[in-house]
């Protein structure tokens, strides 16, 4: 079963469906690549993904830990590159709002370190992840 369809709606903008839930949004194509800037631009996605990755298994880890990471935030930047056009770095700074057991954060950063998407993305993508605790 496919898990998203995408439709093309013209002028450099896609809507999204998630089939299960039905959830949507729309991507468009960034101002420094003909786009309005209106909304993610595709490339803006995968970087965003990788922070929620990251927080979603951190997530599932400190339930595990009991622990919680809730309210914990990620700054996220993409940085492009040119010919061929790519993303050529992800920069992530992880906030949590409680101080947990340094045994824990490592537990949880390496946890991070390894989420699906991190193993997903080409390994010429620059990953710089922070981690700020409490």
């Amino acid at each position: 079963m496919s898990t998203a369809k995408v439709i093309y709606q013209g002028e450099l903008r896609t809507e999204c469906t998630h089939l299960k839930s039905g959830d949507t949004f729309i991507t468009d194509a960034p101002t420094d690549n003909n786009g309005q800037g209106a909304a993610f631009s595709p490339t803006d996605t995968v970087a965003t993904g990788l922070a929620s990755c990251m927080l979603t298994m951190m997530g599932i880890k400190a339930n595990q830990l009991e622990v919680s990471i809730d309210g914990a935030t990620a700054d996220v930047t993409k940085i492009m590159a040119s010919e061929p056009r790519r993303i050529s770095e992800i920069k992530v700074v992880l906030h949590f709002p409680t101080e947990i057991s340094k045994k824990d954060q490592t537990i949880l950063e390496r946890t991070a370190n390894t989420c699906p998407v991190h193993y997903s993305l080409h390994p010429d993508i620059k990953k710089d992840i922070t981690f700020i605790w409490g």
